[in-house]
């Protein structure tokens, strides 16, 4: 063992800062577990939605209903593609898995746009708070995502609750940022004409700002549904049921099968999210235009030939 000295005064000792987190988590564990537990309420109530939303529709019918929408939204060529993901996932049997999964993922993404979206206008409106926010996003970004597992089953147990709990956490971050981005970057020209044009603070935010830093937001919500996708799978380690624990029982049993067909479930879904949040960030069309095709524009057209 080395000396203590002052070429080497590391050794002289350490900041115990894993003995403080320690003593802090059980402290918090012992004085406040029930209001943990009490802000597990909502989050198990939108999960509960979803899950009964998304488990009580015939898997025809809303492959049929996300078909069509994104026919609507992106042309034949999205809807087929969002098709084919969705009848691919049926036909190698990881249907239930997926739906759970994706109940998982739209309530964890309901929750970070509630949080993320006033955040980073918040910080796009105050320097002060971006310099606060700053590094925590960058640590929260780059801690390792196995980090989060154990204080959140020490302070909210193990299951799909905290498991959205804690990919909110980890899925936040950039739209936070991009949020921010979004709105620094609209032209200080339309700002101050709007100012000028005696339009209040809200007004400005809301019929400049936030029309114009969309796609930017877009982007954001994009990122963090494929964040949240990824958490899904190291979630799985604390009873997160859905298409990661299907992977997490393959890994278990080196049963390649098992782990590739859970793989392969949660790329379909990622390709059926990122490319309907994509043609949303991308939508260029003036307002009403996008009913003059897809399905309603089809319909539409039939009936007025009548």
């Amino acid at each position: 063992m080395a000396e203590c000295g002052i070429l080497d005064p590391f050794a002289c000792g350490a900041i115990p800062i894993a003995q403080w987190m320690t003593s802090g988590l059980r402290w918090s564990v012992d004085h406040y577990r029930p209001f943990f537990q009490s802000i597990k309420a909502p989050f198990d109530l939108l999960l509960h939605w979803f899950g009964s939303a998304l488990n009580s529709i015939p898997p025809l019918v809303l492959i049929l209903v996300v078909g069509c929408a994104a026919w609507q939204l992106g042309g034949r060529k999205l809807g087929g593609i969002v098709v084919g993901a969705l009848v691919f996932m049926g036909l190698i049997g990881v249907w239930q898995d997926a739906m759970t999964t994706l109940s998982i993922v739209l309530t964890s993404l309901v929750i970070a746009v509630a949080l993320g979206i006033p955040l980073g206008i918040w910080a796009a409106r105050s320097e002060r708070v971006f310099v606060v926010l700053r590094p925590i996003l960058d640590g929260m970004q780059t801690v390792p995502a196995f980090v989060y597992l154990v204080p959140i089953v020490m302070l909210f147990g193990i299951g799909n609750v905290p498991g959205v709990i804690v990919t909110v956490i980890y899925a936040v971050p950039p739209l936070i940022r991009l949020t921010n981005l979004g709105i620094r970057q609209v032209p200080e020209e339309v700002v101050e004409a709007m100012r000028a044009f005696g339009a209040t603070e809200r007004q400005l935010l809301r019929k400049a700002q936030l029309p114009l830093a969309l796609p930017t937001i877009m982007a954001g919500i994009n990122q963090t549904l494929m964040m949240s996708l990824a958490m899904v799978v190291v979630a799985s380690m604390i009873a997160v049921g859905g298409l990661g624990q299907t992977v997490l029982r393959g890994i278990g049993r080196l049963d390649v099968g098992l782990a590739t067909v859970g793989g392969l479930g949660i790329v379909m879904l990622a390709i059926v999210l990122d490319r309907l949040t994509h043609s949303l960030s991308t939508q260029k069309r003036r307002p009403g235009e996008i009913w003059l095709q897809g399905p309603v524009g089809l319909v539409r057209s039939l009936t007025s030939k009548k």
